[in-house]
Formats: structure tokens, C-alpha cells, sequence
């Protein structure tokens, strides 16, 4: 069996839930659908990617290993602003993405969320 490794942030989201920020098992690793405040798309787009960012060093690895992100979004008309702050960590990395728009998230305040693949 391979070694698995969980990662919690403490958002009261997981243990209502039931799940982890990140779960490494083997060479593989899933960061679970996240969010964040901000203003704006762009600035959610950023820093759930830099919340995701610290949970994948925390199991070993870093964006580069990222290979796939899907990013549901309450607006499409607003790609742009997601997709420019998605490319400004992303763009030497070029994992496959899917960006799609939902008709609401867990909190109307809540504009994005990524879920993120990596290998390591």
C-alpha cells in the first residue's frame, strides 16, 4: 500500500466536511476545491493559488509539479481576470486547466475555486 499524507488548513469547511486541504498518495497529490476572499476574481484567483502553494510544499512539492487545475467560476464573463492571474504563476508550467462557470459556490462572496493535480 502506499503512503498517504494528509494536509489540513484548519478551515471550518473540513471537519464539517470531512476532508483535507491536500492528500499525498504515492507520487501523486490533490489539493481539494479552494477558496478565497478578495475583492475580485483576480485577487481570489491569487491567493487560492498561494493557499494551494503552501499545501503542496508542506507535502514536498511546489507549483511546478502542478499538471492540472480546474477553476469553476460564478461569472465566465470574468475568465479573463482568472485567467490572467492563473498564467501569472502558471505560464512556465502549463498544466492542463479547465475553467468552467457554476451557478453559485459554498458563499456568495465566494467568486473562484481550484482544485489542483500534482506529481512529484
Amino acid at each position: 500500500m502506499k503512503k498517504t499524507s494528509k494536509i489540513s488548513t484548519g478551515a471550518p469547511w473540513e471537519d464539517i466536511v470531512g476532508y483535507s486541504r491536500a492528500v499525498k498518495v504515492g507520487d501523486v497529490i490533490e489539493v481539494s476545491g479552494t477558496t478565497a476572499q478578495g475583492a475580485n476574481e483576480y485577487e481570489q484567483t491569487v491567493e487560492i493559488i498561494k493557499i494551494a502553494e503552501k499545501a503542496l510544499k508542506e507535502l514536498g512539492a511546489n507549483l511546478s509539479n502542478v499538471i492540472r487545475t480546474r477553476m469553476y467560476c460564478t461569472n465566465i464573463s470574468q475568465w479573463e481576470q482568472i485567467g490572467k492571474a492563473h498564467g501569472e504563476f502558471f505560464a512556465n508550467i502549463r498544466p492542463v486547466t479547465t475553467m468552467v462557470e457554476v451557478s453559485k459556490l459554498i458563499s456568495p462572496e465566494i467568486l473562484v475555486e481550484i482544485e489542483f493535480s500534482a506529481v512529484v
